[in-house]
Protein backbone atom coordinates (compact mmCIF):
# COMPACT_ATOMS: atom_id res chain seq x y z
CA UNK A 1 0.00 0.00 0.00
CA UNK A 2 1.12 3.26 -1.11
CA UNK A 3 2.70 5.85 2.28
CA UNK A 4 2.72 8.91 2.88
CA UNK A 5 4.46 10.27 5.58
CA UNK A 6 4.62 13.97 6.13
CA UNK A 7 2.59 14.71 3.64
CA UNK A 8 -1.26 15.97 4.10
CA UNK A 9 -3.90 15.55 1.64
CA UNK A 10 -6.13 18.39 1.13
CA UNK A 11 -9.83 16.62 -0.17
CA UNK A 12 -12.11 18.95 -2.00
CA UNK A 13 -15.60 18.17 -2.40
CA UNK A 14 -17.52 19.76 -5.07
CA UNK A 15 -20.43 19.30 -7.10
CA UNK A 16 -20.58 21.32 -10.11
CA UNK A 17 -17.45 23.56 -9.39
CA UNK A 18 -16.07 23.87 -12.83
CA UNK A 19 -16.00 27.40 -12.79
CA UNK A 20 -14.27 27.61 -8.68
CA UNK A 21 -12.63 24.21 -8.67
CA UNK A 22 -9.24 24.95 -11.13
CA UNK A 23 -8.98 28.12 -8.94
CA UNK A 24 -8.99 26.29 -6.14
CA UNK A 25 -6.91 23.33 -6.46
CA UNK A 26 -4.44 25.71 -8.25
CA UNK A 27 -4.54 28.05 -5.05
CA UNK A 28 -3.41 24.56 -2.63
CA UNK A 29 -0.67 23.16 -4.98
CA UNK A 30 1.09 26.44 -5.01
CA UNK A 31 0.93 27.05 -1.39
CA UNK A 32 3.09 24.37 -0.06
CA UNK A 33 4.64 21.44 -2.10
CA UNK A 34 3.62 18.81 0.62
CA UNK A 35 0.08 19.33 -0.37
CA UNK A 36 -1.71 16.57 -2.33
CA UNK A 37 -4.94 17.28 -3.27
CA UNK A 38 -7.97 14.87 -4.30
CA UNK A 39 -10.91 16.39 -5.62
CA UNK A 40 -14.42 14.20 -4.94
CA UNK A 41 -16.70 15.13 -8.14
CA UNK A 42 -20.14 14.35 -6.05
CA UNK A 43 -22.20 13.54 -9.40
CA UNK A 44 -21.73 16.54 -11.07
CA UNK A 45 -23.24 17.13 -14.76
CA UNK A 46 -20.74 20.19 -15.89
CA UNK A 47 -16.87 19.52 -16.24
CA UNK A 48 -15.50 19.60 -12.65
CA UNK A 49 -13.53 16.38 -12.68
CA UNK A 50 -11.66 17.92 -16.04
CA UNK A 51 -11.48 21.14 -14.77
CA UNK A 52 -10.11 19.76 -11.19
CA UNK A 53 -7.58 17.43 -13.29
CA UNK A 54 -5.89 19.92 -15.71
CA UNK A 55 -5.76 22.30 -12.75
CA UNK A 56 -3.31 19.58 -11.24
CA UNK A 57 -5.49 17.50 -8.93
CA UNK A 58 -6.39 13.53 -8.43
CA UNK A 59 -10.42 12.98 -9.08
CA UNK A 60 -12.30 10.67 -7.59
CA UNK A 61 -15.76 10.73 -9.62
CA UNK A 62 -19.00 10.06 -7.67
CA UNK A 63 -21.82 8.58 -9.99
CA UNK A 64 -24.08 10.65 -8.23
CA UNK A 65 -24.62 13.15 -5.64
CA UNK A 66 -24.09 11.53 -2.60
CA UNK A 67 -23.79 15.17 -0.33
CA UNK A 68 -20.99 16.00 1.55
CA UNK A 69 -20.76 13.63 4.01
CA UNK A 70 -21.00 10.88 1.50
CA UNK A 71 -17.90 12.69 -0.75
CA UNK A 72 -16.01 13.20 2.59
CA UNK A 73 -16.24 9.64 3.45
CA UNK A 74 -15.26 8.73 0.27
CA UNK A 75 -11.90 11.32 0.23
CA UNK A 76 -10.99 9.96 3.88
CA UNK A 77 -11.56 6.38 2.63
CA UNK A 78 -8.59 7.49 -0.31
CA UNK A 79 -6.33 9.42 2.99
CA UNK A 80 -6.44 5.95 4.81
CA UNK A 81 -5.47 3.56 1.81
CA UNK A 82 -2.99 5.66 0.57
CA UNK A 83 -1.13 6.18 4.16
CA UNK A 84 -2.24 10.19 4.88
CA UNK A 85 -1.69 10.67 8.73
CA UNK A 86 -3.36 14.03 8.43
CA UNK A 87 -6.00 15.09 5.81
CA UNK A 88 -7.74 18.17 5.71
CA UNK A 89 -11.17 19.37 3.72
CA UNK A 90 -11.13 22.56 1.83
CA UNK A 91 -14.25 23.78 0.14
CA UNK A 92 -14.43 24.19 -3.85
CA UNK A 93 -15.96 27.34 -3.80
CA UNK A 94 -12.89 29.64 -2.48
CA UNK A 95 -14.18 30.72 0.80
CA UNK A 96 -11.59 28.52 2.41
CA UNK A 97 -8.48 30.38 2.17
CA UNK A 98 -5.36 27.66 1.11
CA UNK A 99 -2.82 30.31 3.11
CA UNK A 100 -4.86 28.94 6.30
CA UNK A 101 -4.18 25.09 5.64
CA UNK A 102 -1.01 25.60 7.58
CA UNK A 103 -2.47 27.01 10.60
CA UNK A 104 -5.83 24.49 10.91
CA UNK A 105 -3.18 21.62 10.53
CA UNK A 106 -1.16 22.71 13.38
CA UNK A 107 -4.24 22.35 15.73
CA UNK A 108 -3.32 18.65 15.16
CA UNK A 109 -0.74 19.02 17.94
CA UNK A 110 -2.96 19.12 20.72
CA UNK A 111 -6.23 17.45 19.53
CA UNK A 112 -7.43 14.78 16.60
CA UNK A 113 -9.50 17.55 15.03
CA UNK A 114 -9.41 20.91 14.15
CA UNK A 115 -11.67 23.62 12.96
CA UNK A 116 -11.19 26.09 10.73
CA UNK A 117 -13.53 28.51 12.95
CA UNK A 118 -15.00 31.57 11.27
CA UNK A 119 -16.38 33.01 14.63
CA UNK A 120 -13.41 33.34 16.55
CA UNK A 121 -12.20 37.37 16.16
CA UNK A 122 -10.76 36.83 12.61
CA UNK A 123 -11.83 38.21 9.67
CA UNK A 124 -15.17 39.65 8.91
CA UNK A 125 -18.11 36.93 8.02
CA UNK A 126 -21.39 37.24 9.66
CA UNK A 127 -24.42 34.91 10.05
CA UNK A 128 -28.13 36.78 11.18
CA UNK A 129 -31.13 35.89 11.77
CA UNK A 130 -32.10 32.26 12.76
CA UNK A 131 -29.05 30.94 11.32
CA UNK A 132 -27.04 33.14 13.57
CA UNK A 133 -29.26 32.02 16.42
CA UNK A 134 -28.88 28.47 14.96
CA UNK A 135 -25.00 28.44 14.85
CA UNK A 136 -24.94 29.70 18.38
CA UNK A 137 -27.27 27.49 20.01
CA UNK A 138 -25.24 24.32 18.00
CA UNK A 139 -21.85 25.63 19.29
CA UNK A 140 -23.16 25.57 22.72
CA UNK A 141 -24.21 22.31 22.69
CA UNK A 142 -20.92 20.90 20.92
CA UNK A 143 -19.23 22.25 22.94
CA UNK A 144 -20.91 20.32 25.92
CA UNK A 145 -20.46 17.24 24.35
CA UNK A 146 -16.64 17.73 23.21
CA UNK A 147 -15.49 19.00 26.50
CA UNK A 148 -14.22 22.57 24.35
CA UNK A 149 -15.35 25.89 23.20
CA UNK A 150 -16.16 25.96 20.22
CA UNK A 151 -17.70 28.62 18.66
CA UNK A 152 -18.23 26.76 14.99
CA UNK A 153 -19.40 23.48 14.12
CA UNK A 154 -20.81 23.64 11.12
CA UNK A 155 -17.54 24.90 9.78
CA UNK A 156 -16.10 22.50 7.02
CA UNK A 157 -12.80 23.99 6.81
CA UNK A 158 -11.33 21.17 9.35
CA UNK A 159 -8.45 18.62 9.46
CA UNK A 160 -8.53 15.40 11.04
CA UNK A 161 -5.09 13.21 11.95
CA UNK A 162 -4.89 9.37 11.69
CA UNK A 163 -7.16 8.75 14.57
CA UNK A 164 -9.85 10.94 12.99
CA UNK A 165 -9.04 9.72 9.62
CA UNK A 166 -9.97 6.12 11.00
CA UNK A 167 -12.67 7.49 12.90
CA UNK A 168 -14.21 9.29 9.71
CA UNK A 169 -14.08 5.95 7.63
CA UNK A 170 -15.98 3.67 10.30
CA UNK A 171 -18.66 6.70 10.65
CA UNK A 172 -18.98 9.66 8.57
CA UNK A 173 -22.90 11.03 8.44
CA UNK A 174 -24.44 11.85 4.93
CA UNK A 175 -27.43 13.48 6.03
CA UNK A 176 -28.22 17.23 6.37
CA UNK A 177 -25.36 18.75 8.39
CA UNK A 178 -24.25 15.16 9.35
CA UNK A 179 -20.71 15.95 7.62
CA UNK A 180 -20.48 18.54 10.49
CA UNK A 181 -22.29 18.63 13.84
CA UNK A 182 -23.14 14.30 13.72
CA UNK A 183 -19.09 14.13 13.18
CA UNK A 184 -18.07 15.86 15.82
CA UNK A 185 -20.49 14.36 17.99
CA UNK A 186 -19.83 11.30 17.08
CA UNK A 187 -15.97 11.78 17.59
CA UNK A 188 -15.99 13.21 20.75
CA UNK A 189 -17.99 9.86 21.98
CA UNK A 190 -15.41 8.00 20.26
CA UNK A 191 -13.23 9.85 22.41
CA UNK A 192 -10.99 12.09 19.84
CA UNK A 193 -10.27 15.27 20.69
CA UNK A 194 -11.16 18.66 19.33
CA UNK A 195 -9.76 21.73 18.76
CA UNK A 196 -10.53 25.32 16.99
CA UNK A 197 -8.04 27.36 15.13
CA UNK A 198 -9.75 31.24 14.21
CA UNK A 199 -9.55 31.68 10.07
CA UNK A 200 -11.02 34.40 7.50
CA UNK A 201 -13.56 33.21 5.33
CA UNK A 202 -13.13 34.40 1.76
CA UNK A 203 -16.62 35.53 -0.10
CA UNK A 204 -17.35 32.98 -2.70
CA UNK A 205 -15.63 32.91 -5.88
CA UNK A 206 -19.11 32.57 -8.50
CA UNK A 207 -22.26 31.09 -7.96
CA UNK A 208 -24.37 32.25 -5.08
CA UNK A 209 -25.14 30.23 -2.11
CA UNK A 210 -28.53 30.00 -0.74
CA UNK A 211 -29.64 32.87 1.63
CA UNK A 212 -32.66 35.07 2.68
CA UNK A 213 -35.42 34.97 5.79
CA UNK A 214 -37.00 31.95 4.37
CA UNK A 215 -33.95 29.76 3.93
CA UNK A 216 -32.65 31.38 7.17
CA UNK A 217 -35.34 29.66 8.79
CA UNK A 218 -35.92 26.50 7.42
CA UNK A 219 -31.78 26.37 8.38
CA UNK A 220 -32.60 26.94 12.04
CA UNK A 221 -35.20 23.98 12.75
CA UNK A 222 -33.02 21.81 10.33
CA UNK A 223 -29.93 22.17 12.29
CA UNK A 224 -31.98 21.82 15.49
CA UNK A 225 -32.99 17.97 14.28
CA UNK A 226 -29.64 17.49 13.33
CA UNK A 227 -28.61 18.33 16.38
CA UNK A 228 -31.33 16.46 18.00
CA UNK A 229 -30.43 13.02 15.88
CA UNK A 230 -27.06 12.94 16.20
CA UNK A 231 -27.00 13.34 19.71
CA UNK A 232 -29.47 10.63 20.10
CA UNK A 233 -27.23 8.21 17.71
CA UNK A 234 -23.81 9.14 18.47
CA UNK A 235 -22.71 6.44 21.26
CA UNK A 236 -24.37 4.20 19.64
CA UNK A 237 -22.89 4.94 16.10
CA UNK A 238 -19.35 4.32 16.88
CA UNK A 239 -19.92 1.14 18.74
CA UNK A 240 -21.85 -0.22 15.78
Amino acid sequence: MPHNPGRVLVIVPAWNEEANVGITVREILAVDDGYDVVVIDDGSSDRTAQVARDAGAAVLILPFNLGVGGAMKTGYTYAQRHGYERAIQVDADGQHNPENIAEVLRGLDEADISIGARFADVGDYSAKGPRRWAMLFLAGVVSRVTKTKLTDVTSGFRAANGRAISQYVRYYPAEYLGDTIDSLVAAAHAGLRVTQVPVAMRPRMSGRPSQGPIGSTVYLFRSLFALGLSLARGARAVNA
